[in-house]
């Protein structure tokens, strides 16, 4: 009554769907317990007599089931509480259900049924439904005469054990039977039925236990028979299945052996001639592999992979024997991700068969593998990225060197630029890929295909370093000690170290490959570039690379990671890399070799020594440091350039510059094979830091041969790193460490290896403090060995602090002084070279050596004497670069009082020169003109005034009788001697002056000399230079001055041509000022004595006519002679040189005194004449105030006393008015006294006519006259203008 109720209670839409749910005829019978009370509304009762009648149609009873599967999915509870309400009734319902899919042929029914039962099975979880239905389905196989119906009963087992997958074991254990009617279903020829039984086999073979329990089935019975089925199958459905089945069972090791010995007992069979459609696993994955259908071939790529994940060894041959690798390869370049994947995999693990590659198919992959790599590396599967470079790393890795793998440079070059984009991937992981790609792409046999493509595998590398710098420069987060963040930052540190230490196997794999082809002269370049293209694809173009890329990339990655954590791999690799270097780019090894020992790679190599090669262990790094010092000490050996300028740092104090000084390796003859040895035996046996080096050079007792050897080692080592400013011990300890070195070496009476000593004293010099001293036991020791050494210079360094050890030790400096300064200026270039381009009159920075030398001269003034004799004795290189420093010292150290010292010492060499050499001594010594040049740069910085001793007047004496000696060619020896002569004549005290010239003048020698050199000054041919005339004109011109004050006697008269004198005046010589005033200074002098000089004769030139009467009172001057001077006189004015003007103006007021003394009218005449006024015109448009000049003001004083008024009609005017507005205290003394001459002598003539002016006039006389009687002279009156010395005063006055 309920029931019909519920029913009646139907309405609404849906009514008559859910009215169709109920059987009718029955329904008011039944329980409303039975109802489902939720849409849709189901009744059990009404289903359990509904769908076993046989007079309701399949499609009422389909509609049912697919109700009742609907409630199930949509209210399992509701429908488990419904059905479980008894258990009878339940096991009704799966049995009514079961029977129900036995006896319906429609499949959607059968599918309906089974659905049903799995979903009510798995929903109730009641074991003796489970139980109720695996019995059904075991009699109901078990009755069937054939397994012609058996498809339904198959499938529901096969989804019951999926879904309850513990029912594989119950069934195997108890419903074992089973197992044989599965077999006549896979032996049934309906691939409907054998798919249903692959299904089920798959299902219970997952199950580890029935498995385990199966085995002795599989092995008997199942085995063939799944193959050859596999084999035959022709429905995607029976293949899938098998191949599912097949998966299963190759997870365990025991049926894939089964499997494939099998298949190796079919193959055998057949070459027998065995029993057909038996078929090898490996060929029917084959066969599945080659369908079109994607699905079979990603399901057979992977079953491949599960067999060769077990063992690859055991059964990689079959698959290759089967061709496999060429289909897999074929497949990579298929659009589907999984496939490739598939494929990648299946291939990584054939590729640890040799004969992979023996059959040459990676040779026929390859291509495959490069154009799929390029592919996936524009998508974004970064698994697939990372397979696919696993793939090629491992082709690159193990293919064999005598089978090319890249046949030609064009496929060389893609795969190349494929491994660039993949180590330039923003994915850490593929990068990190890559890098093993790269490494295994950079062996020889890869890259032998002609021509090399040598800019490819620049920008490959370049790549690979880029991408490693970009992570290094990575900032990491850190926190305090424990922090989460903290921790990942150390795992960052570990995958940069890991990456990095890829980077640097495959950076080392490239320097590796420039080595290789260094044998390779095929190798050297591209054989198919033009001759006359530049040479940029070549191998020594790569190798140069690599060194640049190793200095500006891999060194600063390294050691930025250094400083973050230790890693003895990372550092074992690099230090092979920098080794490999050397080799790689010979000519650049000393460079790099100073770059690496100046940037502290000496400390670098001992302290991975020190802190991982003590022992036994890490025996590989302790090898590769061993020998990355060995080759940079010895490419540092053999080293002779010099390093960089010192810093500005080192420029500020002389001890600092000596410190910083940039040094010079000698190399040796023999010295580099006594280091090598030193350093082969010695470097392995190093692994003590600092402090227990320094202790073991300490060690005063008895050393044995072994440790002696390690102390030599020890003391090389620290030799270079201080050349190379790498001070990683202390100063003062070590300095102590060396001398009880050198005592212990003494008191066991042994001689250290010359290079040793060369680098212990060195150590000693450098580590020296300013102020101290060395033990005089030291000093001796020193000694000893150095006296025992044949040749000094093999135990010298070049450098300033060892110069100030050998000189500032009296013992050192009597001993060995003279040979250690030798050594010091002939490995002294550039900078004697900047001294002598610097005037003498500038004071630049000094190159740091010679500051440090200097420094040293101003402690110990008596070893000029050393340098003294070094130019003397030296070769003339060596002797020119000692002047040159000497001279440079003397200019710039006036207070050093040495020109005694230095005139004593030359006066000794000269004479000894003299006497040795009688009449000839300018071949004696090819250096006398450099001693020479410096007695009379000793001479020119002497004071004025200052009277001549004995020594000077020897000296005096020696040097005009050497110049008498001389011919006019020997211009090397007469230029310093003539200015020697003329300072000497010009720097001294009145009577000194007298006694000096009498000396010269008693050397008739020298006088003849002179009277040659002056009539050479107008010699077409054979004229000596010019400074040399100008010297012997001057000289000339002193001596007959000095001869003419003091009634000098004479000894030898000098005749000069008056007309040639006249001549060079009116047309001197182009761009020989300094000639003319020379010359003019001679004349000036002529004049004042009157043409009457007991040593000068002036003569006329050739045959004369009779002179005309009026030029008689002018002999030996005629009237024309007289106006073509002072013509020549103005034109030499208008020249506007100052010294050149001074002599004109002093040999016009000369002239005209002489001329107007014999005829005042013809002076009158030259001083009236109109060419006057042109001339001072030219000479005041030099500019504001050119009248304040003195050679100005004076030629307008001498205008105004021969009454030139009309030439200066104006100019008297502007003088007055320029004085009065000009500050007197800022103009020299030789200026306020021509003004002062100038105003007296217009006074005097009383040319001022305007009272205002006059008054003006006697203002600025009584301003000038304290002025002008105070005025001091120049500070330097003497000047080396050139190679000559001058007098101011002598040329002005």
């Amino acid at each position: 009554m309920a029931v019909r109720e519920a029913a009646a209670g139907l309405s609404g839409p849906g009514r008559d769907e859910e009215a169709a749910l109920l059987f009718e005829n029955a329904h008011y019978r039944h329980d409303s317990r039975w109802l489902l009370p939720v849409s849709p509304r189901c009744c059990l009762a009404c289903a359990l007599e509904l769908l076993p009648e046989p007079g309701v149609s399949l499609v009422r009873k389909k509609h049912v089931l697919s109700g009742f599967l609907d409630a199930l999915m949509k209210h399992a509870s509701l429908v488990v509480q419904l059905v479980a309400q008894d258990q009878r009734v339940c096991i009704h319902f799966v049995s009514m259900l079961f029977g129900l899919l036995c006896n319906v042929e429609d499949g959607s029914i059968t599918d309906l049924c089974i659905e049903v039962l799995i979903q009510l099975t798995t929903q109730l979880k009641l074991e003796q439904t489970i139980h109720c239905l695996l019995d059904e389905c075991h009699k109901e196989l078990c009755s069937m005469p054939s397994m012609r119906g058996s498809l339904a009963t198959l499938t529901l087992l096969g989804k019951l054990v999926d879904a309850v997958p513990a029912l594989a074991d119950k069934l195997v254990m108890e419903h074992g039977d089973l197992m044989e009617h599965l077999l006549r279903g896979l032996v049934y020829p309906n691939e409907g039925v054998q798919a249903s039984v692959c299904y089920l086999y798959g299902k219970l073979y997952s199950s580890p236990v029935a498995a385990e329990m199966l085995l002795g089935h599989f092995r008997e019975k199942l085995c063939p028979l799944f193959l050859s089925t596999m084999n035959g199958a022709q429905t995607k459905e029976l293949q899938i299945n098998c191949l599912g089945l097949l998966k299963q069972l190759l997870k365990y090791d025991l049926f894939v052996s089964m499997l494939m010995n099998k298949s190796a007992l079919v193959k055998s069979a057949e070459s027998v001639e065995g029993p057909p459609g038996e078929t090898p696993l490996p060929l029917v994955l084959k066969k599945l592999l080659l369908s079109r259908d994607e699905t079979l071939q990603v399901a057979s790529a992977q079953c491949i992979t599960a067999v060769l994940v077990h063992s690859p060894a055991k059964h990689a041959l079959a698959f290759i024997h089967a061709d496999i690798p060429e289909f897999l390869f074929e497949h990579l370049s298929s659009s589907s991700e999984v496939l490739v994947w598939s494929c990648y995999n299946c291939l990584i693990l054939l590729a640890e068969e040799p004969l992979f590659f023996s059959k040459c198919h990676t040779v026929y992959g390859i291509e495959s593998v490069v154009r799929s790599l390029q592919g996936n590396l524009r998508m974004n599967n970064t698994e697939l990225h990372k397979q696919g470079l696993l793939l090629f790393a491992e082709i690159l890795t193990r293919q064999p060197e005598e089978i090319k793998l890249f046949t030609s440079s064009a496929m060389c070059r893609d795969a190349g630029r494929a491994l660039r984009e993949a180590v330039s991937s923003p994915v850490l992981e593929v990068a990190a890929e890559s890098l093993k790609a790269i490494s295994a792409f950079l062996r020889k046999d890869h890259q032998s295909a002609l021509p090399v493509l040598y800019k490819e595998l620049q920008g490959l590398v370049k790549a690979m370093l880029s991408r490693c710098a970009d992570l290094s420069q990575t900032p990491l987060n850190w926190r305090p000690l424990g922090h989460a963040s903290n921790r990942n930052s150390e795992r960052a540190i570990l995958r940069r170290g890991k990456f990095l230490l890829n980077t640097l196997e495959g950076f080392r794999n490239a320097c590796r490959l420039a080595m290789e082809f260094q044998r390779e002269p095929s190798a050297q370049e591209n054989p198919f570039t033009a001759p006359s293209a530049e040479k940029e694809d070549t191998l020594e173009a790569f190798s140069e690379f690599l060194l640049s890329a190793c200095d500006s990339l891999c060194i600063p990655m390294v050691m930025r990671y250094w400083e973050q954590a230790t890693h003895p791999a990372v550092m074992e690799v690099f230090l092979s890399v920098l080794h490999s270097l050397f080799v790689i780019v010979p000519h650049m090894k000393e460079k790099f070799s100073k770059k690496l020992a100046a940037s502290s790679f000496i400390r670098l190599a001992l302290e991975l020594k020190a802190r991982f090669c003590s022992g036994l262990s890490h025996s590989a790094l302790n090898q590769v440091c061993s020998s990355f010092l060995y080759y940079m000490c010895i490419s540092l050996f053999s080293a002779p350039e010099k390093s960089g300028p010192p810093s500005q740092e080192a420029t500020q104090k002389n001890h600092g510059i000596m410190e910083r000084w940039n040094y010079k390796l000698l190399p040796r003859e023999g010295e580099l094979s006594a280091v090598s040895e030193l350093l082969q035996h010695g470097l392995p046996q190093i692994s003590s830091r600092g402090p227990e080096s320094l202790a073991l050079l300490s060690d005063r007792q008895y050393v044995e041969e072994a440790v002696r050897q390690r102390q030599y080692c020890i003391l090389l080592l620290f030799y270079l790193a201080y050349i190379h400013e790498d001070r990683f011990v202390s100063k003062t300890k070590l300095f102590m460490a060396v001398q009880s070195f050198l005592l212990s070496l003494q008191d066991q009476g042994e001689r250290p290896p010359l290079v040793v000593f060369r680098a212990s004293i060195y150590l000693l010099a450098i580590c020296q403090d300013k102020d101290g001293a060395l033990d005089e036991a030291v000093v001796g020791a020193i000694r000893k060995f150095l006296e025992d050494t044949p040749d000094l210079h093999r135990v010298y360094t070049h450098h300033p602090l060892l110069l100030r050890l050998f000189l500032l030790h009296p013992e050192l400096m009597r001993r060995f002084g003279h040979c250690v300064l030798e050594l010091w200026f002939s490995w002294e270039e550039r900078s004697c070279e900047e001294l002598d381009g610097v005037p003498s009159a500038g004071h630049p920075t000094l190159p740091a050596s010679v500051a440090a030398l200097f420094h040293i001269l101003r402690s110990s003034p008596s070893i000029l004497l050393i340098l003294l004799d070094l130019i003397c004795s030296s070769p003339m290189d060596i002797a020119r670069k000692v002047l040159i420093v000497l001279k440079t010292f003397l200019r710039r150290n006036e207070d050093v009082q040495v020109g005694g010292l230095i005139r004593g010492h030359f006066l000794m060499i000269l004479q000894h020169l003299l006497v040795e050499h009688g009449s000839s001594p300018s071949g004696a010594s090819g250096n006398l003109p450099l001693l020479l040049n410096l007695l009379s740069l000793v001479q020119l910085r002497n004071e004025s005034e200052q009277e001549l001793d004995s020594m000077a007047m020897k000296l005096l004496h020696q040097v005009s009788k050497l110049c008498g000696t001389c011919s006019p060619a020997d211009s090397d020896i007469l230029q310093p001697s003539f200015n020697f002569l003329y300072c000497s004549l010009h720097q001294t005290t009145l009577g000194s002056q007298r006694r000096a010239a009498a000396v010269l003048l008693s050397s008739t020698a020298l006088i003849e000399l002179l009277e040659k050199m002056l009539a050479l000054t107008w010699a077409e041919e054979g004229s000596p230079r010019t400074g040399l005339l100008c010297s012997a004109w001057l000289l000339t011109a002193s001596l007959s001055a000095q001869q003419h004050k003091g009634s000098l006697q004479v000894h030898q008269t000098l005749s000069v041509e008056l007309d040639q004198v006249l001549k060079a005046l009116s047309v001197p010589k182009k761009k020989a000022a300094l000639l003319s005033a020379a010359i003019l200074r001679f004349l000036w002098t002529a004049l004042q004595q009157n043409f009457s000089s007991a040593l000068v004769a002036l003569l006329p030139s050739g045959a004369q006519s009779p002179p005309a009467p009026e030029d008689t009172v002018l002999a030996p001057l005629g009237t024309s002679q007289v106006l073509s001077l002072v013509i020549g006189l103005q034109n030499l004015l208008v020249q506007k040189d100052p010294l050149l003007s001074h002599a004109c103006v002093g040999c016009l007021e000369a002239l005209l005194d002489y001329v107007h003394a014999r005829s005042p009218d013809v002076a009158l005449h030259v001083a009236c004449q109109p060419w006057n006024r042109f001339l001072m015109f030219t000479l005041l448009e030099a500019g504001e105030n050119s009248f304040l000049k003195p050679e100005i003001l004076r030629l307008m004083t001498l205008f105004v006393r021969f009454r030139s008024s009309s030439i200066l009609s104006q100019e008297v005017g502007h003088v007055l008015q320029g004085a009065a507005s000009t500050d007197l205290s800022t103009l020299p003394g030789s200026t306020l006294q021509a003004l002062h001459g100038f105003f007296l002598q217009v006074q005097s003539m009383g040319l001022l006519t305007d009272h205002s002016m006059a008054q003006t006039l006697q203002a600025s006389l009584e301003s000038l006259s304290p002025r002008a009687s105070l005025a001091q002279p120049p500070l330097q009156d003497m000047l080396c203008l050139g190679e000559v010395s001058v007098s101011l005063s002598h040329i002005r006055d």
